[in-house]
């Protein structure tokens, strides 16, 4: 079985903010004991060839989610059960496999750069085919696709930030709680 693996290790340029370790997420609480970001040790290689990429245009990767235990999976459910944004789980996300990560694109100084929404927004505003809206924002949100499907990261349509390993199906769902990982 492929190992979750810490993402600093393998990449420790990419910027966390784990928001699910706060309660600054669409739930207002925090549902994660700690800040910790584990992928699967393939999926978070391919994300450090990506930050490798952006680093040469001056920009850096900054991680919102990536693993997530199923049990928590399940109170996204129950808090919104709408499967455009929140993966049921009696099927489990993709998450849940380690190998779907939530991610944005900041500058040199840390500052995100301008998207068509914010992290967790669960409107058509950020869904990749929405048109409106700053320029830049949209010019941002393409830059981000590129470089992730240049590893072989695919998106999905109703979230700019989210991307899967294109293996995903490959792996188990997981409900390993992060007090249990190293």
């Amino acid at each position: 079985m492929e190992e979750l693996v810490d993402l600093r290790k393998v990449s420790p340029r990419i910027s966390l903010d784990i928001v699910y370790a706060t309660d600054k997420n669409f739930l207002k609480k925090a549902v994660y004991p700690a800040p910790k970001c584990y992928l699967l040790k393939k999926t978070a290689e391919r994300l450090h060839r990506v930050q490798l990429s952006m680093e040469k245009r001056g920009l850096s990767l900054k991680v919102f989610d990536a693993y997530r235990p199923l049990s928590i999976q399940k109170i996204f459910w129950s808090f919104l059960p709408d499967p455009r944004y929140i993966a049921d789980p009696a099927l489990g996300s993709k998450h849940n496999r380690g190998a779907a990560v939530d991610l944005t694109l900041i500058d040199s100084e840390g500052n995100e750069l301008l998207m068509p929404t914010l992290f967790d927004d669960f409107t058509e505003k950020a869904h990749l085919d929405y048109q409106g809206g700053p320029k830049a924002a949209l010019e941002n949100r393409e830059l981000l696709i590129e470089a992730m499907c240049a590893q072989g990261f695919l998106p999905i349509d109703t979230e700019w930030w989210h991307f899967d390993d294109p293996d995903w199906q490959s792996y188990p769902v997981l409900d390993i709680p992060f007090e249990e990982l190293p």
